[in-house]
C-alpha cells in the first residue's frame, strides 16, 4: 500500500508544479488552491509512504516521478522541447526510480 500511496503523490508532486506555474505567482486564483491542495495531498502521501520506506529511497522516488510528470506535461501540453536528447534523460530517470524500487 505504502508504494501506491507514493506513486500517487509522485503524480500529486506533477500537478503541484503545473499548477503552480499556472497560477502566474499566484495571481490566479483556480491554479494557486490547485496548488495548495494538491501540495498538500503530495506531502501527506509521502509522509504516509515513509512510514514503511526507506526516506532515502521514498523521497528519490517521489521526486523522479514528480520530475518526469512535470516534463512530460510540458512536452505533450506546454509546447516545451521534446528532444531525443531531453526524453533519453527523462528514461534515465525512470530507470533510476525502478531501481530503487526493485532493489528496495
Amino acid at each position: 500500500m505504502a508504494w501506491l500511496v507514493l506513486v500517487i503523490s509522485g503524480l500529486m508532486e506533477t500537478a503541484w508544479a503545473i499548477a503552480l506555474d499556472r497560477s502566474a505567482g499566484f495571481s490566479r486564483l483556480i491554479p494557486s488552491v490547485v496548488f495548495v491542495v494538491t501540495l498538500a495531498l503530495s506531502m501527506a502521501g509521502l509522509a504516509y509512504a515513509l512510514r514503511d520506506i526507506p526516506v532515502g529511497t521514498g523521497y528519490a522516488v517521489w521526486v523522479g516521478i514528480g520530475a518526469v510528470g512535470t516534463a512530460v506535461v510540458g512536452m505533450v501540453a506546454l509546447g516545451e522541447s521534446a528532444s531525443l536528447p531531453r526524453i533519453l534523460c527523462l528514461l534515465l530517470v525512470v530507470a533510476g526510480v525502478i531501481g530503487l524500487k526493485i532493489f528496495h
